[in-house]
């Protein structure tokens, strides 16, 4: 395998670790999953991985959303990302947002 396969794995692998260590009821902007997992600056590689996972998928992928804490998939994929996270205990606005309250790794955001 060459190098840059290599580093994309170890890279691939550090972001799902960091979503599976996202607890119940919380959740985590793309960018703060990539700078948990060692990947600053690299919110879209977050969202690909994700986006990629297989269906049936067992990796808590409904505990991310965007920064602004809005649910950015669309469709079936937006409701039953909603329907995980109310029944984690997260509160979803009508407008499919969740309040900053439920970030994980809040003592690393600016939050002013």
């Amino acid at each position: 395998m060459r190098s840059s396969a290599l580093d994309a794995d170890a890279r691939v692998q550090r972001i799902l670790a960091t979503v599976d260590s996202i607890q119940k009821g919380r959740v985590a902007s793309y960018g703060d999953v990539a700078r948990e997992a060692g990947l600053p600056r690299q919110a879209r590689l977050v969202g690909r991985v994700l986006g990629r996972l297989p269906s049936g998928s067992k990796l808590a992928w409904h505990r991310v959303v965007d920064a602004a804490g809005r649910i950015r998939v669309g469709g079936a994929s937006a409701r039953e990302q909603k329907r995980r996270l109310e029944r984690e205990g997260v509160a979803v606005s009508t407008k499919n947002r969740v309040d900053r309250a439920f970030f994980a790794f809040a003592r690393q955001r600016n939050l002013d």
